[in-house]
This record gives structure tokens, C-alpha cells and sequence, in this order.
């Protein structure tokens, strides 16, 4: 009888065990972990580590995969790629600083200001990368101020000269780049100093940016052109528990510009954004649309705080592109601000290209909720005079500004429960013969 029971208890455990694995299966593994150092980079901080850095990331990727870790310590480098299946981790004490020399940044296909072009690469690169992550707590330092500098020298001496300047004259690079790419992470992570845009996300969908610290600085040399996050023509991207304080604007929505931007297939829609749990230092506008934007529907802002004199909600409406701009929510902030919403012409590089379209604006379904704040002024409403405004709601809204009066010149722009000043708030109409100012460029 014991053989037999032996024998059972043998059959059985074979019998299940499949289904043992096939109900509690094994935790995958974590990816194998490549530290830089044991590839050549150099704890040298001086000396320039982009080939060691870039044969780890190639050593990984050509081997499954894997998370490359920059250590503590100061590591200089120019423009890395990182490939299919691999991550980027910076450990505490650990920096990953982008070198201040343009030849350290191939130029490649790429994307800026609404354009598909040729442009020099970022320091940190990631094309049809899936799943790919950053995570800290150290830090991406593009180490600016070259390119800062470079580009005011020349912009003052273009308008010395009566010329007119673009952002792409200077050849900066970007501090980080993610192109095509689903299920994409940033966390934990610092983002300082980048030499043009902070971070750039272009066709990506399923992107998480979590608990960043993104900063460049307004002195003593301004880092110009340094948008914390540029989301361009993406879907269901989550900004959350992040501080920002940049020398431009803060969460932007992108996507094309000029009077055929919306037929192009490289353009696109930016859809399903969540901004929540952040607090913006000095920006030019905690949240963006444009001045690169054909199309932004289901933005949300919420739990915010502010800490700036520029807007908080910001359309830069430009005469040269169809734009739609729908369905934007903002609840919950408090703080100081220059205007709770501005919307004005946007003329920067104007360019009809030759083009007979007669391009307008399309902003409608905005409400803005739950809101207390200082301003400069509560809001500007004045945008180009084609443009169609409707649905904008201002509710339980506490404000105190140091110029009483807005200019709105549309009809359909609701209170409910809204107190400037200490007193009830209704609309009021830009006067006849009162000219509004367009925002100026920066």
C-alpha cells in the first residue's frame, strides 16, 4: 500500500505541475544590469566618454537587453543612441553631462519646430524603442551654456544688423529625444541644463514622466528655447509629481505648423494628456499649446501650483496654421501667476510659404475650476480676428490682479461662482478703440 501511495504522490505532483507553473508563473527577471565603467568610460570628468558609453549600450542591446547604469560620478559625453530593449539608470551621486562642442552631435533625421528635417541629435536618443525607461535619482545635465551664449551673440547681432533671427540658426542640442516609442518611462530622474529643448517626445504613445526635477535657468545668461516637455503629434502621455522651472515654457503641445501642417502624415493630433501633482517655478507658461500645434483634445491640468508671473494656460495662436484646441480642463491650482489663461496672435516665424489657405483657430471646451491665485492680470482673450472661441468656463475661481479689467472680445465665456478681487466677476468686453497687445516673442 505505501508503494502504491508513493507511486501516486509521484504521478500526481508530475501531473500538476504545468499546472502549477501555468497558474503562478515565475516573476520575470530584471534586466541584467551594464555599468559603464566596465565598458572604458572613464571616471575622468573631463575626458569625453561617448564611444564607451555607446559600445555598452550596443554590448546590451545585441545581447537581449539590458539597463545601462551610470555611476556615481561625472561623465562627459555627446549624442548616444539607445536601441531596442535597453534602459538608461543614473545612481545617486551620478551625471551624465552632455558635451558643450556641436561635433559631438551628428546630424540625423529628426524633428523640430513642427518640421521633419536634419537636425543635430540629443544627447540622449531613443528611436522605436518600446518600454524604454530613465530612471534616477541622478542626473542629465546638457551643460548649456555654450549654446546659450552662442545664441544671443547672435541674435544681437542680427538685430544690430536689421535681420531676423530663428531658433535653429544657433546648433544647439536637445537633452533628450524619444521618437516612435510606446510605454515609455522618465522617472525619479534630474533634467537640468539642456542646450535647446529639455524633453522632446515625438509619435510616442503610453509615456509616463514621474517625480522629475526639470530646471534650466533665467540667470545670470538666460537658457533660451529650453521647454521643459515638448509633446509632439503623441497619445496618453501622464506628467505627474514633477517640478519644472525653465527658460520657456513649460508642458507643451506640438504637432506642425504652416497652412498645409494638417495635411502632412508627419503631423498629427496630441491627445489624452495628464498634467497632475506639479509645481512650476519660472516658466513662460506652465501649459502650452503651440506654438507648433494643429490639433490638442483632452488636456487635463489638476492639483497644481504655480510660482511664476506668466500664464498659466497659454495659446499661442498662429495666423500661418489651422489649429483646434478642445476639450482642456484646469482644476485645482493654486499660487501666483501672470494670467490664468492668455490667448493671443502668435507671429514668431510667420510663413505662409506661397500658400492661399486662409488658415484660423479653433478653441472651444475649456474650463478652468477650483482655482486660486494671484495675478498680474486675470486673463487675456484676444486671439487673431478669424479665429472661433466658444465654451469657456471660468468656475469657483478666487483671483486677485493687479489690473482689474481683461480684455475679451468673445461672447461665450461663462462665470460661475468667480470672485476678482473680492468682487463677483462678468464679462467685459475689449472697449472700442482699447488696443490689446500681442504677446511679443521671447
Amino acid at each position: 500500500m505505501k508503494i502504491i501511495i508513493a507511486l501516486l504522490s509521484v504521478w500526481w505532483a508530475a501531473f500538476s505541475l504545468p499546472f502549477q507553473a501555468k497558474n503562478h508563473p515565475k516573476k520575470a527577471a530584471a534586466p541584467k544590469e551594464y555599468v559603464i565603467t566596465q565598458f572604458g568610460a572613464s571616471t575622468d570628468s573631463t575626458k569625453l566618454n561617448t564611444l564607451a558609453i555607446q559600445k555598452t549600450i550596443d554590448k546590451a542591446s545585441a545581447s537581449g537587453g539590458g539597463t545601462i547604469v551610470i555611476p556615481k560620478g561625472i561623465f562627459l559625453s555627446g549624442a548616444l543612441f539607445f536601441k531596442p530593449n535597453t534602459h538608461l539608470r543614473l545612481q545617486k551621486g551620478a551625471k551624465l553631462k552632455g558635451s558643450d562642442n556641436i561635433a559631438d552631435y551628428p546630424l540625423v533625421p529628426s524633428r523640430m519646430e513642427g518640421q521633419n528635417l536634419d537636425y543635430y541629435a540629443a544627447l540622449v536618443n531613443a528611436k522605436k524603442v518600446d518600454n524604454f525607461s530613465i530612471t534616477g535619482p541622478g542626473t542629465i545635465d546638457g551643460n548649456g551654456l555654450r549654446f546659450w551664449k552662442a545664441f544671443w551673440a547672435h541674435r544681437d547681432s542680427m538685430q544690430k544688423a536689421g535681420k531676423p533671427s530663428t531658433n535653429l540658426e544657433v546648433h544647439r542640442p536637445r537633452l533628450v529625444f524619444i521618437w516612435g516609442s510606446n510605454n515609455v518611462t522618465i522617472k525619479n530622474t534630474k533634467l537640468h541644463n539642456a542646450g535647446f529643448w529639455t524633453t522632446h517626445l515625438y509619435q510616442c504613445n503610453n509615456v509616463l514622466i514621474d517625480g522629475c526635477d526639470i530646471r534650466s535657468p533665467f540667470r545670470p545668461v538666460k537658457a533660451p528655447s529650453t521647454d521643459a516637455i515638448d509633446i509632439d503629434v503623441c497619445k496618453k502621455v501622464t506628467v505627474r509629481n514633477c517640478y519644472i522651472s525653465v527658460n520657456d515654457d513649460g508642458v507643451v503641445m506640438k504637432g506642425g505648423k504652416g497652412p498645409n501642417a494638417h495635411k502632412l502624415p508627419e503631423n498629427g493630433p496630441i491627445e489624452d494628456v495628464l498634467v497632475e501633482n506639479c509645481t512650476f517655478g519660472e516658466v513662460h507658461a506652465a501649459m502650452t499649446c503651440g506654438s507648433e500645434c494643429i490639433n490638442a483634445n483632452r488636456i487635463t491640468m489638476r492639483n497644481c501650483k504655480v510660482e511664476n508671473d506668466r500664464p498659466l494656460l497659454l495659446f499661442k495662436m498662429r495666423p500661418d496654421t489651422y489649429q483646434v484646441y478642445e476639450n482642456i480642463t484646469i482644476e485645482n491650482i493654486t499660487g501666483r501667476c501672470g494670467t490664468i489663461v492668455t490667448l493671443s496672435p502668435w507671429t514668431q516665424f510667420f510663413n505662409m510659404a506661397g500658400s492661399t489657405e486662409k488658415p484660423f483657430g479653433t478653441i472651444r471646451n475649456i474650463t478652468i475650476s477650483n482655482v486660486k491665485v494671484k495675478t498680474k492680470q486675470f486673463a487675456v482673450l484676444d486671439g487673431n480676428p478669424t479665429d472661433k472661441v466658444s465654451n469657456i468656463t471660468f468656475k469657483n475661481v478666487e483671483a486677485t490682479a493687479e489690473t482689474a479689467a481683461f480684455p475679451n472680445k468673445y461672447a461665450d465665456v461663462k462665470f460661475e461662482n468667480v470672485t476678482l478681487n473680492g468682487a463677483p466677476l462678468k464679462a467685459q468686453g475689449v472697449q472700442q478703440g482699447q488696443a490689446v497687445k500681442p504677446l511679443k516673442p521671447d
